[in-house]
């Protein structure tokens, strides 16, 4: 059997690991924002920027490194991102300023894009078969919520007996760990040099040129502003704002104890109730129009962000919220990569989609930032919260003209 028949395949497997290692870390950086601020006395903006240049770099980089990749090859564009994810950890370490943090904050930024979604799910795309893409987008996708399950508490944990720049060196060993499983991503051949430059250049201008494609690139901002604003702020949103946890209480029984606890494991459930969102993203995606069930994605979330914040916060909303979130998070990953895929081809997805992209990262470095400015300015997250609540109703009704042709796909 062709490997590409199969669902799993070396190559979506690696690809699980890597994802799942670059997003656990990734996830990790809003559990430091209280120790870092409160060591250095720093204002809550000051680690807010290094956050968002970080999701502005990713942003900027994806589309870099997918055309790295279909330049040079997969393997080496991820060497690269490894290379200067680690780098952006160990010399972020070792910073005591916020210019210094906000600085390094472009080389982990670089580097996640180098080890993230635009280069992974690219290679997995070509990888797998008609059938099997869509769920195969969706798995890998979900390994990113794994990883998210996993970096916020072992961050949390960690920190109760390492400093946090120790933290920071254990996690730059863990990403450069990940160039050992590349030998086992033998992804098909790029096309030829000529075939490259020929192509990429028609492709790039059908797209620049189609309103679906600017539709898809402006709906997935309010994507990024808040999956940005929750995952920068949420841990510091419940640790300050959550009602107390009671003694005796089903929480405090099985140790989580403080409000700050259930903010590093809000996100865990974040991530956690997203494996099964995603995956049933990308199971829908097969059988239903993708624009449709983005437009229902964002809908939900605005309806589930306006209810939160209405609703007085206590643990039992925090956890609610969190899954329901959740089952969203990602969801609009497989579903707007196989959108791409589906309007213009697989040669070039990699790059495409990095354009994309770059619009969910701009939303990511002003939810970052508004929410570290506005905290500042007013002394809670209510205004941001509110705005994010506007931008994701906005992204349900721009998804709903795009041309989809479902469900037969355009030829690239």
């Amino acid at each position: 059997m062709p490997q590409s028949a199969r669902l799993l395949n070396p190559i979506l497997i690696v690809g699980c690991i890597i994802i799942t290692v670059s997003f656990a870390v990734r996830a990790s950086f809003g559990v430091f924002q209280i120790p870092i601020a409160d060591e250095f006395g720093w204002l809550r903006t000051d680690f807010s920027m290094a956050i968002a240049i970080q999701n502005l770099a990713w942003g900027i980089g994806q589309p870099i490194f997918g055309a790295i990749a279909e330049k040079i090859g997969d393997r080496k564009a991820i060497i690269i991102g490894a290379l200067t994810y680690a780098a952006g950890m160990v010399l972020s370490a070792w910073s005591v300023t916020p210019f210094e943090h906000q600085m390094y904050a472009w080389l982990v930024g670089f580097g996640i894009a180098g080890t993230g979604f635009g280069v992974v799910l690219a290679v997995v795309g070509r990888a797998s078969s008609d059938a099997n893409r869509s769920m195969s987008l969706a798995i890998v996708t979900a390994a990113g919520s794994f990883g998210q399950v996993l970096g916020a508490p072992t961050a949390e944990w960690m920190l109760t007996f390492l400093p946090w720049q120790q933290v920071f060196i254990v996690f730059a060993i863990a990403i450069l760990a990940l160039v050992l499983t590349l030998p086992f991503m033998r992804a098909p051949l790029p096309a030829s040099k000529t075939e490259l430059e020929e192509s990429m250049s028609k492709i790039l201008g059908r797209a620049i040129r189609d309103p679906s494609y600017a539709l898809i690139f402006l709906g997935f901002f309010s994507c990024g502003y808040q999956l940005g604003f929750i995952t920068a702020h949420f841990p510091a949103f419940v640790t300050e704002m959550c009602g107390p946890i009671q003694p005796g209480g089903v929480l405090h029984s099985i140790g989580i104890q403080s409000t700050s606890a259930l903010g590093a494991i809000s996100i865990s459930l974040i991530g956690l109730a997203n494996i099964g969102g995603t995956l049933l993203a990308g199971w829908a995606g097969n059988h239903f129009p993708k624009k449709y069930l983005l437009a229902a994605v964002y809908t939900a979330r605005t309806l589930a962000a306006a209810a939160f914040i209405l609703f007085p916060i206590t643990p039992l909303t925090v956890i609610v919220f969190s899954l329901v979130m959740g089952s969203l998070w990602l969801a609009t990953v497989p579903l707007t990569s196989g959108l791409v895929a589906h309007l213009y081809g697989l040669r070039y997805m990699g790059t495409l989609y990095g354009i994309i992209f770059l619009s969910h990262q701009v939303g990511s470095f002003l939810g970052v930032w508004l929410g570290g400015r506005m905290y500042d300015q007013y002394g809670d997250y209510t205004m941001v919260w509110w705005i994010g609540v506007a931008i994701g109703a906005f992204s349900a009704i721009v998804h709903l003209p795009i041309r989809e042709n479902w469900p037969a796909a355009v030829p690239a």
